[in-house]
């Protein structure tokens, strides 16, 4: 099911827009309002299901916590496991863990070291809702091959197309985002 002019058009209006949050000069994306929107997320979530139907995964990881509404709804439609990818210290089992870098320190998520286990070889779609600079998604997409899996791709609802995020994961993974932001 590809997605129509309309289509993406449904989906970016059911997004609210928050002027300086968090702080001044950021507009954050809020998808609050598509998931209370049973149309477009409707929508969304067959539009999701059409495209990875037939990549074979035996897992959808999702980033947390926005990754894990997506993730979690997806896996259920295509009959797969979810696995949450978190930030460090949430998880209650052994962990493996990934560093990346933010505009001022660093941070850190983990996902457990028997994500995939059980399965001789996991293919995994790495979702979340939105990129920007890419910094946790490529460590979320390093942690699925430390763990032993295949990260397939990596699936936004929306990309930030003006930030260099999606230009970054490709060195390591395909990259697909539903709707593109300028």
């Amino acid at each position: 099911m590809s997605l129509t002019i309309s289509d993406k058009a449904v989906l970016i209006n059911a997004i609210r827009d928050i002027p300086d949050f968090p702080k001044p000069g950021i507009v954050f994306k809020d998808i609050t309002t598509l998931l209370s929107d049973k149309d477009a997320f409707s929508l969304l979530m067959r539009h999701l299901h059409e495209r990875y139907h037939s990549y074979n995964l035996t897992h959808i990881a999702g980033i947390d916590a926005r990754g894990f509404i997506f993730g979690a709804a997806l896996a259920q439609m295509l009959g797969v496991g979810f696995v949450p990818i978190r930030k460090k210290g949430k998880l209650p089992y052994t962990t493996v863990s990934e560093k990346y870098s933010l505009e001022y320190g660093v941070d850190e998520v983990e996902i457990h070291i028997d994500a995939f286990s059980g399965v001789d070889t996991p293919r995994v779609l790495l979702i979340d809702d939105l990129i920007a600079t890419g910094g946790t998604a490529y460590a979320a997409a390093n942690l699925i091959t430390k763990v032993g899996a295949e990260c397939v791709e990596a699936c936004f609802i929306m990309g930030l197309d003006f930030l260099s995020g999606q230009s970054k994961l490709r060195d390591i993974v395909e990259v697909y985002t539903v709707i593109g932001v300028d």
